[in-house]
């Protein structure tokens, strides 16, 4: 697949970009091209981590906070020239990027962020609600008392960003609380399996903070989990956690009736995955 993909990532005319129709109202000299936002400071080229996933990491990132839009272009030549590396890394973290499902590689276009799939997102909660609910079964079952305390300073920290409304560390405690569980039962390839496939969800939990999923909602969900797990009540963990998982399928109609131009048409499973 790398390969095949790989030769679809060359860089097309900038004019591409924008719609027949649209270049011929605008002309050639005057079509804009957004500028993307300055990520340097996300990569880092001594660390040990190699430099394809740490530009992946932060151009995820970047998409998951809508710091690029759905339709904005991405460029080999631009990114790698603003990280100061061969394409090869940025090549490398394109095609992971659409592995996850984020971004599209489409013909006389280039390499685009992509819209927001509702089918993906109902698909990947479903998926990560059957590995983190047996995730949180078994840690009920063995956590500790520091692993506790350092989930409970989580949930602290949740409530003060809450109260200060900072979206963006909210949601990297969230991430942090979820993968904490999974740590607590050393199965961090339970958290690592989910990363591509909670992208879409992501991107809809951004949308929905804090009006459509207030905070405090899932701050008082969070402290179910806990509460369950400090407990050492297994079912309890398990349908905290499910109950939790499924609050995307509340928030996701509103947002993308808020938000259409994020969002592909939806595509009804067959089987619904949420019964």
């Amino acid at each position: 697949m790398t390969t095949s993909l790989a030769t679809e990532f060359e860089d097309p005319d900038e004019s591409s970009i924008v719609a027949p129709a649209a270049r011929r109202r605008m002309g050639r000299a005057t079509m804009p091209r957004a500028a993307l936002p300055d990520l340097t400071a996300q990569v880092s080229i001594d660390s040990h981590e190699p430099i394809s996933k740490q530009i992946f990491r932060a151009l995820r990132q970047a998409i998951f906070v809508g710091q690029m839009v759905p339709g904005t272009p991405l460029s080999e030549k631009e990114v790698s020239d603003m990280f100061h590396v061969s394409r090869q890394p940025v090549r490398e973290a394109f095609i992971k990027l659409v592995e996850a499902g984020v971004l599209q590689v489409l013909p006389q276009r280039g390499t685009l962020v992509k819209r927001i799939s509702p089918r993906m997102v109902r698909e990947g909660r479903f998926i990560r609600e059957a590995i983190e609910t047996a995730v949180a079964r078994k840690a009920a079952e063995s956590i500790t008392d520091a692993q506790l305390q350092q989930l409970t300073e989580n949930v602290r920290d949740q409530k003060r960003a809450a109260k200060s409304n900072d979206t963006a560390a909210f949601l990297a405690l969230d991430e942090a609380f979820h993968y904490s569980i999974a740590q607590s039962i050393d199965c961090i390839a339970a958290w690592n399996t989910i990363q591509d496939i909670k992208a879409q969800m992501d991107r809809v939990r951004y949308l929905s903070l804090p009006d459509v999923s207030p905070l405090d909602l899932l701050i008082k969900q969070h402290a179910k989990i806990l509460a369950a797990l400090r407990a050492h009540d297994s079912s309890a963990a398990e349908e905290a956690m499910r109950a939790h998982l499924r609050e995307i399928l509340v928030s996701l109609g509103p947002i993308a009736a808020r938000n259409p131009n994020w969002f592909e048409t939806d595509e009804p499973e067959r089987v619904p995955l949420a019964t």
